[in-house]
């Protein structure tokens, strides 16, 4: 890697001409920086695309050519890419419908609103995982048209698609009205990880026979899929389409990772919920937990649970009461982390909050950003350290404030007093200065807008902000180009990157 012309090519402040010489000597990392520039015009796009295909398709995504720039016969990628954002042009689809590389049908089966003639013939294809990648992404009617194909997979896939009509669903989880299926990835490698009688001689067989680690984990058939139909129902069980009653009936099956599927579910009925949260497995009831549709009455029998993890994910329930959510403050490790009851608090739960004997409660109050004037400089003025170090990054706090902090409780909270956004610059090099100092602080002065020459120099002796003040626009030029010559690529791309660096320089640098 070439670290000086990677990071001119990400320096925002590169002329025109100099990027249009970068392109003519870009590299796949050279190429990757170019294409993420914002001023990146039509002309150089076009000239960056034609040099890599990789490239090509990352501006394809990123909306930077057109279907007149790209030829599909010299770049199938970037016009995949293209009818994948659907800007591509339906004679494409046509011609990749039939193309003879198996992976770009594949890809163009996942693309929206492909012709009707290009999914019939994408349906009727040979190979399992195009027809299966259709069905995992077409529309309702198509869906319905493949939850009767004759293989597991393909049905799997339907399952997934939350465009499949309820009743389709429905009848994947029952089997009532669709025909049983006839084949299975491990039927098709002949090779299987248990004893697999075969009911039925399999009509096409598969023509390059895979390894038995090419199937997925688990995967198993004694001549009814059972693996896959597995599979199948968990997609169904997570799929939102799938219909609430169809859903409950798997709240007591003895799969754990079907069970586990229904814990997320924001429709079913209450007595589900109730034996869901009495499961044996904590990552269930972690995921019921956090439910939002879940009633509060499970909410609060939860609170008691005694695994730590379903404590904390029911923390995080935009729904938990908030009196619950006080004591769970208490018992639960939760972090300086703004909880989505915190954020949707109201004026008044918020001077409720602040005024809470518990500091821990405090605590994720002072993770918004948006509060009165008056609570926040209350909650700055706290005895308690974690309640500083939460509310310490909040915008509107004065220098006085800040530095008070700094002389309380020093290391604890010095390196969240340097993220305030309204740092002065004499503040943040106080902060470099502190004794004994804290790494994580200078990382963070070092990436600070108002971050100054000596405090950027300062964070220039820890190895981990080394990199990040080298590329702070506030670092002197002279000290820019010294670490053009650091023994270290990340500093020296770092440097090559900053918008401070002298036109000159980058001239001689790009040539």
């Amino acid at each position: 890697m070439n670290h000086i012309l990677c990071g001119l090519a990400a320096n925002p402040a590169l002329p025109a001409e100099l990027v249009d010489r970068l392109i003519t000597v870009a590299d796949d990392e050279i190429a990757t920086e170019l294409a993420a520039r914002e001023d990146l015009g039509h002309a150089q796009a076009l000239a960056l695309a034609a040099r890599d295909e990789g490239t090509a398709v990352h501006l394809a995504y990123e909306g930077r050519l057109t279907s007149a720039d790209i030829d599909p016969v010299a770049q199938p990628q970037a016009a995949l890419a293209l009818l994948d954002t659907g800007a591509g042009l339906p004679e494409w689809a046509r011609r990749f419908a039939t193309d003879p590389v198996t992976e770009r049908r594949e890809k163009l089966a996942a693309c929206p609103d492909l012709p009707p003639d290009v999914t019939d013939t994408l349906a009727a294809d040979s190979e399992i995982a195009v027809v299966a990648e259709l069905a995992l992404w077409t529309t309702p009617d198509m869906a319905a048209r493949l939850a009767r194909h004759p293989h597991a997979e393909v049905r799997r896939a339907v399952a997934a698609n939350e465009a499949t009509p309820p009743a389709v669903l429905e009848m994947l989880l029952t089997g009532d009205g669709l025909p049983p299926a006839r084949h299975c990835l491990v039927c098709d490698r002949e090779r299987t990880p248990a004893p697999h009688a075969r009911p039925h001689p399999h009509p096409h067989p598969h023509p390059h026979p895979h390894p038995a680690d090419d199937l997925p984990p688990g995967a198993f058939c004694t001549g009814s899929h059972e693996s896959t139909v597995h599979d199948m129902w968990r997609q169904a069980l997570s799929n939102p389409a799938t219909p609430a009653r169809a859903a409950a009936g798997f709240a007591g099956h003895s799969s754990a990772l079907l069970r586990w599927s229904l814990a997320g579910r924001s429709d079913l009925p209450p007595e589900v919920w109730g034996r869901l949260a009495d499961d044996a497995l904590p990552g269930i009831r972690g995921d019921l937990a956090e439910n939002p549709a879940v009633d509060a009455a499970h909410l609060r029998a939860l609170a008691t649970d005694v695994s730590p993890d379903v404590r904390r994910s029911l923390a995080h329930n935009p729904r938990v009461p908030l009196d619950l959510l006080a004591s769970l403050a208490g018992t639960t490790k939760i972090g300086a982390t703004l909880l989505p009851r915190i954020a949707a608090a109201t004026p008044a739960e918020v001077e409720s909050l602040a005024k809470s004997p518990d500091p821990a409660v405090r605590m994720l109050l002072a993770a918004r950003r948006d509060l009165p004037p008056g609570t926040r400089d209350a909650l700055a003025a706290d005895t308690d350290a974690k309640v500083l170090k939460s509310i310490a990054p909040h915008p509107g706090l004065s220098e006085a404030r800040l530095r008070d902090m700094i002389d309380r409780h020093g290391v604890r909270v010095l390196a969240r007093v340097a993220t305030n956004p309204d740092a002065s610059p004499s503040l943040l090099e106080h902060v470099t200065r502190h004794d004994p100092p804290v790494p994580k602080a200078f990382r963070e002065v070092a990436r600070h807008r108002n971050a100054t020459a000596p405090a950027l120099l300062a964070c220039l002796t820890d190895r981990q902000a080394r990199p990040i003040a080298a590329a702070h626009p506030s670092l002197p030029v002279p000290v820019v180009v010294e670490l053009l010559g650091d023994a270290e690529g990340r500093v020296v791309e770092a440097a090559a990157a900053n918008p401070s660096l002298p036109p000159a320089m980058m001239l001689k640098l790009a040539r």
